[in-house]
């Protein structure tokens, strides 16, 4: 048994965040190009695999980000200024088209419930929250916390485990640091380790059916610091990040 990715992409730019709509199973991924300081967005549909879009760039070309994405929207925020972090503005995209569905400058997102996003007024105080309509912008009535709940997602994050742990399953990865990121899914393995080869700090990731190694990647070399968690889960697709700009997908 082999396994292939079933999506690799490059981009022109650091994957800087990942946002998965449940209910059309959309990916979608801010890129962010410091050097021409240009942010770019992308849609992968995880059922069919292909790319609805990719290099989108909205009139703001910096100061913006992915906030949320809901039933086939994405949802993108503006920053109030390039000094703060203080979300200002939506702007609502069509996850198969790219084009621009609705925007306002004087809502911002507070959370995103199972009927849909939970916006507030920003200019006044204190918050008062409605339930925004994700295809038009319109609000259709006032928050009722007894009524929208969290909305609930897929995603699954490995567990940091100790090198104990590993040294009695996978001996021969001589993992390097405290631990390693760690997970089961069905018959699967699936470990991502820092480990020093010639001198150098580098980040791998395994994939293993009982003692069999299926798939292996380097995620990274040449690091000069042990990275954060380096894949999830999302049903039975591995989703990671290759040299900060390589988006790799698997079906396990």
């Amino acid at each position: 048994m082999t396994i292939q990715p079933f999506i690799s992409e490059q981009f022109n730019g650091i994957i800087w965040r990942m946002e998965i709509d449940e209910i059309s199973e959309t990916l979608f991924l801010e890129i962010r190009n410091n050097e021409e300081r240009q942010v770019s967005f992308c849609a992968i549909n995880l059922l069919s695999c292909e790319i609805n879009f990719k290099n989108l760039i909205t009139p703001e070309k910096w100061l913006t980000g992915i906030e949320t994405a809901y039933d086939g929207v994405l949802l993108l925020h503006n920053y109030e200024s390039s000094s703060g972090p203080s979300h200002k503005g939506l702007v609502a995209i069509d996850a198969l088209t790219g084009e621009t569905l609705w925007s306002t400058y004087t809502y911002a997102f507070d959370y995103l419930s199972v009927n849909g996003p939970v916006v507030y007024d920003s200019r006044f105080q204190p918050r008062k929250l409605f339930l925004a309509d994700v295809k038009t912008g319109g609000l259709t009535r006032i928050y009722e916390p007894d009524v929208y709940g969290l909305l609930k997602n897929n995603v699954v994050l490995p567990d940091f485990v100790s090198t104990d742990f590993l040294s009695s399953k996978l001996l021969h990865l001589h993992p390097f640091g405290a631990g390693a990121d760690y997970l089961e899914y069905n018959n699967f393995r699936i470990v991502s380790l820092h480990t020093l080869k010639g001198g150098q700090l580098m980040q791998v990731l395994y994939i293993f059916e009982n003692n069999n190694n299926l798939y292996e990647d380097l995620l990274t070399e040449n690091i000069q610091k042990i990275q954060p968690e380096s894949f999830m889960m999302h049903k039975n697709r591995l989703i990671y990040i290759k040299n900060k700009a390589e988006l790799k997908i698997l079906s396990l």
